[in-house]
């Protein structure tokens, strides 16, 4: 097997221009319309908006690699680095890490890319794998780096990453396409092109020992926030798990050419699918906002905290949809009491009610916003799965 690094035209990506153009076009559009929703946003909600997409970020992009992490540590460390207030939480090095990997990247969007950030970046997002030979630095390994799957005795190589002898000339030329093709450079390339582009070549060099995914996941996103010129909190990470097994078969499949269009459209449905998230979360914020003013004063503490739980599902809502058993353990209220809790909220539109009786199920009343999966195609259409 031949890998694109091996071939004589690399790194000499091509692709069709055209199977991208309305992608494109979309992504810039769309971006204008998430621009100026945002800024309909008070302070509180933005905050809020800033850690959601944050903390979803950094707990989906740890997850594509296989660590779970708490959701809730994530995004307490998230507010105390922003200067937020918190619960002041125990936070495990993991999650810490993450987070401040999360924080550097948004503050840093628009700085030119250098290896001590990427050495900066490698030390916190692995900061919990204390055990790592090769913290912080590239990798300096004398065996193969490959990805590989299957029995021991019989593995199957999915890539080979060139030698970790090559990889500083080989960074160092990355790092030089990454800001000469970023705005202000004299190679500019369109948002989407540039963001699949950067995230496939790093992933081709795979300079570090671990966390290549998390960090290459990053650079692709700070490729998307230059071109659009303020972070971009696109939901890049979260669409990319919802279909991970098709993340890695893209790679795989990528890794093998540098005529890279497949690659290319694959990764436009993702990010355009992404952007849509992150549109329908903040219009869900900004209802969220406009529910909770209207009620004001006019709910109990086990009421609002069951709003509160169901606001947390985001834009696509609570799962099943809320049952008096499920009032009953999130407030911990007796069942006649949840009985009138529920009537009262729907009497007041905070919730709907569908079916009767014990199939009675509840939902909030501001409209739920599910986004169906995105494909660019080879022709360059943007379809719905």
């Amino acid at each position: 097997m031949t890998w694109n690094w091996e071939k004589p035209d690399w790194p000499n990506f091509r692709w069709d221009r055209s199977c991208l153009e309305a992608a494109e076009k979309e992504f810039l559009i769309s971006g204008g319309v998430l621009v100026g929703t945002i800024r309909h946003l008070g302070k509180e909600e933005h905050d809020q908006l800033t850690i959601e997409t944050m903390s979803t970020e950094a707990v989906t992009t740890s997850e594509i690699e296989g660590e779970i992490l708490d959701r809730a540590s994530v995004r307490s460390s998230l507010r105390k680095q922003l200067g937020l207030a918190t619960d002041e939480r125990p936070v495990r090095p993991a999650e810490r890490g993450i987070a401040q990997a999360m924080v550097d990247l948004y503050r840093s969007f628009a700085e030119p890319l250098t290896e001590e950030m990427l050495f900066r970046w490698h030390r916190k997002v692995m900061s919990g794998s204390p055990n790592l030979r090769d913290l912080g630095c590239y990798r300096t390994g004398v065996e193969p780096m490959q990805i590989v799957s299957g029995p021991i005795g019989k593995p199957r190589v999915h890539f080979e990453a060139p030698p970790s002898s090559r990889v500083p000339s080989e960074m160092e030329r990355f790092i030089s396409w990454f800001n000469r093709t970023a705005p202000g450079g004299n190679e500019l390339l369109p948002v989407l092109t540039k963001a699949g582009i950067a995230h496939l070549y790093f992933e081709s060099v795979h300079p570090f020992e671990d966390g290549n995914g998390r960090i290459g996941r990053a650079i692709a996103e700070k490729a998307l926030a230059q071109s659009l010129g303020q972070p971009t909190l696109t939901a890049l990470a979260a669409t990319v798990l919802a279909r991970r097994k098709n993340y890695y078969e893209a790679l795989e499949a990528a890794n093998k050419e540098n005529e890279i269009t497949r690659w290319l459209t694959w990764f436009a449905g993702v990010a355009v699918e992404a952007q849509r998230r992150t549109i329908a979360l903040v219009e869900f914020l900004i209802d969220k906002t406009k529910l909770l003013d209207r009620l004001r004063g006019q709910l109990n503490a086990r009421q609002e905290k069951a709003l509160l739980r169901m606001f947390r599902e985001g834009p696509e809502g609570f799962r099943g949809g809320l049952s008096a058993g499920k009032y009953s353990t999130i407030t911990g209220a007796s069942p006649a009491t949840t009985t009138r809790d529920l009537a009262d909220l729907v009497a007041k539109c905070a919730l709907v009610r569908e079916g009767e009786r014990r199939y009675a199920r509840y939902r909030l009343s501001v409209p739920l916003r599910p986004v169906p999966h995105l494909s660019s195609t080879e022709q360059g259409e943007l379809v719905e799965e």
